[in-house]
């Protein structure tokens, strides 16, 4: 049930699955509508979370069958596409089915709100491609995503079927999906796997977390170089959740060199001269949509990532 007051704020009612008795206020509330429990916690804070007609804060515990009222937040503004050129992004391959980009850091895949900078598919409008009508307005003819702080291949769906194909692939984990990132430090085992669930950070709304209530994630490892401080491993990703990488790599105790928002040393990162995360995304392979041969694509490092190889090599001779 809900209801739209004259101030426009909408309230949610709902009873509690038996199956999240006990459950924190934050926690049932996040996987009943979705929130991230650090928005859940504010809500519970400012007085917007009712369970049976009584206020309750975050940590308190809600019982099966019970009724919570939430008062939601306003709907996020309409994010739109701005056809805006994107400097260094580089066509790798283009057919009537999906473009293959090699993306540049700094640029983010679709625009989002909060975000006012640069995206592919900005730059692949303003380039005069014509991508799938599939997806969210925002983000029609994405398959997949980079984060903006880490560069390499993305490929774009142009056409229906293309677009369709290429998500079942990803969704199956049939897509060949290959990193390198530089690690602070050298892991043990130098080859390995991670595999842990991943979900929102408990306190902090901008940051993913290896957590019990995660979504399944799995990482494979395999050292591509050792130096003093750091080593170079080639990564394939069998699952695809957000910070991926970063979040596996940290709670490996062996962060991504430049990684500050997951504690990789700031010192380490001014010294080889990188401002960002070192990971690239170096090839990309999958069936193709339209004939069902399978192709692969692959991305040389940028200049900075390749700068900062060169000085750690230079630092461990």
């Amino acid at each position: 049930m809900s209801t739209l007051p004259d101030h426009q704020t909408e309230t949610r009612t709902l009873p509690v699955p038996e199956g999240l008795e006990g459950e924190r206020v934050d926690a049932a509330l996040a996987r009943m509508l979705g929130f991230s429990r650090t928005k859940a916690a504010e809500l519970a804070a400012e007085g917007k979370v009712r369970l049976d007609g009584q206020a309750v804060g975050k940590s308190e515990r809600v019982t099966g069958g019970a009724w919570l009222e939430v008062e939601m937040p306003p709907p996020p503004a309409p994010v739109r596409v701005v056809a805006e050129p994107v400097p260094g992004m580089e066509i790798v391959h283009d057919d009537e089915d999906l473009v293959v980009v090699d993306k540049p850091v700094g640029v983010a895949a679709h625009p989002s709100p909060g975000w006012r900078g640069p995206t592919v598919i900005g730059g692949l409008a303003a380039a005069g491609f014509r991508v799938s009508t599939s997806g969210a307005a925002e983000r029609q003819g994405i398959v997949h995503r980079l984060d903006v702080g880490t560069s390499g291949l993305m490929v774009v769906a142009k056409s229906e079927r293309a677009y369709t194909q290429l998500k079942r692939q990803f969704r199956e984990r049939s897509v060949d999906k290959r990193y390198h990132a530089l690690v602070q430090g050298h892991p043990d085992p130098l080859s390995g796997t991670i595999d842990a669930p991943i979900g929102r950070h408990p306190q902090h709304d901008y940051k993913w977390a290896v957590t019990a209530d995660g979504k399944p994630s799995v990482t494979h490892y395999d050292l591509a170089e050792a130096f003093r401080a750091a080593s170079l491993l080639d990564i394939r990703l069998e699952t695809g959740r957000t910070h991926q990488i970063r979040v596996h790599m940290a709670a490996h105790r062996h962060p991504c060199v430049g990684d500050l928002t997951y504690g990789a040393d700031p010192v380490l990162a001014a010294r080889l001269g990188l401002t960002r995360q070192w990971l690239h995304a170096v090839r990309l392979g999958f069936t193709h949509p339209a004939d069902g041969q399978w192709v692969t694509f692959h991305s040389d490092y940028p200049a900075d990532l390749r700068q900062a190889l060169t000085r750690l090599a230079a630092e461990s001779a």
